[in-house]
């Protein structure tokens, strides 16, 4: 990109000398030679490049644009990499020309987008370095004229003979996510009297996906799209599945990934010794009066900052790993009794100054868990279950051989802070009742046939896993468009139906054909499940099955118990 940009220079510095004026007449645009490594980073934004197109613009420009908040370089506020009236130097500007007036929106004569990012590091505020852009642009706004350098912005100067592309990338990455929060008060402040519209792009998953790839992670869609759907039907989610295969990591590289820095998160290896809430909570210490012992793992100080004013619309994580390697319910119940009342965690009775006698689990606050299974841990009780989305996670040869070709050690450093313009909708929409208008006939007719099934032999769900099921429906189908409602509903009966089955043959044998045979198309066929069971790889190319995931499932559980007399839906 430095080269393109350096090329830029030394094309035109000659040729803007000898047009009259210093004025470009021609409209040649130069969006054929925006470099491919800009369009990757700009993604779901337009780009515009000309020389001497609009009111007499001098110099060559690329000009990013946000549709929501402009139409292009005469409206609006937008980003812009311009080069100075000498071509030796580059700007990267945030507010360069803005034409937003909105006074309802802004106060005096500062425009909204210089008081809205009080802090952009790295970057200067205020007005261009006098003689950069010497000449003036008679561009009217209330009948004035301004020029380039009289503008307030964010800007930053670069010697186009000695930038860095590194360093260049990384501040239009960092330019990037002021302007999405900018372009999003922006829209909030001008739409204050209208409900928000939820749209694909409040919450991209595959931009998540696609900086995971740059991060050296590679996993399949579907499971990146049930994480982050889950996390937000439902602010606790337990990761299980073989050991190694990738569940911590893609915990730690959602965090991290959406969140603004350390302080919104923690990782804690959870002990075998954890017998109380303590290792969560702390305690008061009974030899000192007024102190309170608070645990290293700082997750009382995680609930603590998530209640702090100002940061309702961030999300705090709790990342438990080897959530099983004690037994949950004995320190995790009062989590999971707080996160389902909303009632206070009471602390202490003493006077302390930095923690509260009691704590509520606010509703920024997401708890991830993983597990594996072998001799050294606990299962989960179906109260537990009850209260989480399950995710299994699996590696199959396609995966091995993709990583065999490229066996790189995942960078997660690359990926901080990268989705951070998007955590304030993340928290809006895991917060708020999602009113889905899609036609859901096809869900219920699914949930009650699978409600029937269980409860001829006492395992039928209640209200509490009903109303999550139809939440995780319409969160997917308000933030993703590419899946079919069979798709969605097989995660959700995998996710939040299965992981509850365990026990001896005698008692699932039946259960686990009467559920493979709702997940077939025509709902009654036996030997076509019979035929799947022996050749369970023919079960994704089958037109006669509705819910695939499930079904493989069902399958797999039923040759454990055939061979083991018990199965239950964790496996080693």
């Amino acid at each position: 990109m430095i080269e393109k940009i350096q090329e830029f220079s030394e094309t035109y510095k000659e040729e803007v000398q000898e047009r009259y004026n210093g004025q470009l007449k021609s409209s040649i645009l130069i969006e054929k030679e925006i470099p491919n490594e800009l369009e990757t980073l700009i993604r779901d934004k337009k780009i515009k490049g000309s020389v001497g197109q609009g009111n007499h613009t001098y110099y060559p420009w690329i000009g990013i644009f946000d549709e929501r908040v402009s139409t292009g370089a005469t409206n609006g506020f937008y980003i812009v990499i311009l080069f100075s009236d000498n071509f030796d130097y580059l700007y990267l500007t945030l507010n360069q020309g803005s034409t937003i007036q909105d006074s309802a929106i802004i106060e005096s004569n500062t425009t909204f987008v210089y008081d809205c990012i009080p802090i952009l590091k790295g970057f200067k505020k205020g007005k261009l370095p006098k003689n950069s852009l010497v000449r003036e642009r008679p561009y009217q706004s209330n009948n004035k004229g301004k020029k380039y350098e009289e503008t307030n912005m964010f800007y930053k100067e670069y010697k186009i003979s000695e930038m860095d592309e590194q360093t260049f990338i990384a501040d239009l990455k960092t330019l990037l996510r002021a302007y999405d929060k900018c372009c999003k008060e922006y829209v909030e402040k001008s739409n204050q009297n209208q409900p928000p519209e939820i749209s694909p792009q409040d919450i991209s998953i595959n931009t998540f996906i696609s900086d995971l790839q740059q991060a050296n992670l590679s996993f399949p869609k579907d499971t990146v799209s049930r994480f982050t759907v889950s996390l937000i039907t439902k602010p606790f989610l337990i990761l299980t599945g073989l050991s190694g295969s990738g569940k911590t990591k893609l915990a730690q590289a959602f965090v991290k990934w959406i969140c603004e820095d350390r302080t919104q998160y923690c990782l804690v290896p959870v002990g075998a010794d954890w017998t109380n809430r303590e290792p969560l909570l702390g305690y008061p210490n009974a030899l000192e009066p007024g102190k309170y012992c608070k645990p290293d793992n700082r997750i009382l100080d995680i609930l603590l900052e998530a209640r702090k004013e100002g940061n309702e619309d961030k999300p705090f994580f709790i990342i438990l790993d080897e959530m099983n390697l004690s037994h949950v319910e004995r320190y995790f119940a009062d989590f999971l009794s707080a996160m389902e009342s909303g009632e206070a965690i009471p602390l202490h009775n003493d006077d302390v100054d930095d923690v509260p006698q009691t704590i509520k689990v606010s509703d920024n606050v997401y708890v991830i868990g993983t597990v594996n299974v072998d001799e050294t841990t606990y299962m989960f009780s179906p109260k537990v279950l009850d209260r989480a989305n399950v995710i299994e996670f699996r590696v199959n040869e396609s995966d091995i051989t993709q990583f065999i070709n490229n066996p790189l050690k995942p960078e997660l450093s690359l990926l901080e802070g990268e989705g951070s313009s998007m955590a304030a909708d993340y928290v809006s929409l895991s917060t708020t009742q999602i009113v889905n208008d899609s036609d859901k006939t096809f869900l219920n007719k699914l949930v009650l046939a699978f409600f029937r099934v269980l409860r001829k032999e006492g395992g039928e769900f209640g209200y509490r896993t009903l109303f999550e099921i139809y939440r995780f429906f319409s969160v997917w189908k308000a933030i993703l468009e590419d899946e079919s409602d069979e798709m969605i509903v097989d995660f959700a009966v995998l996710q939040k139906l299965l992981p509850k089955l365990h026990g001896s043959r005698k008692k699932l044998f039946p259960i686990l054909d009467a559920l493979g045979m709702v997940c077939l198309t025509n709902g009654n066929g036996k030997d076509e499940l019979l035929a799947l069971e022996e050749t369970p790889e023919r079960i994704f190319d089958s037109n006669k099955v509705l819910l695939k995931h499930s079904l493989e499932k069902i399958l797999r559980m039923k040759k454990r118990v055939k061979q083991e007399g018990f199965t239950s839906f964790t496996e080693a």
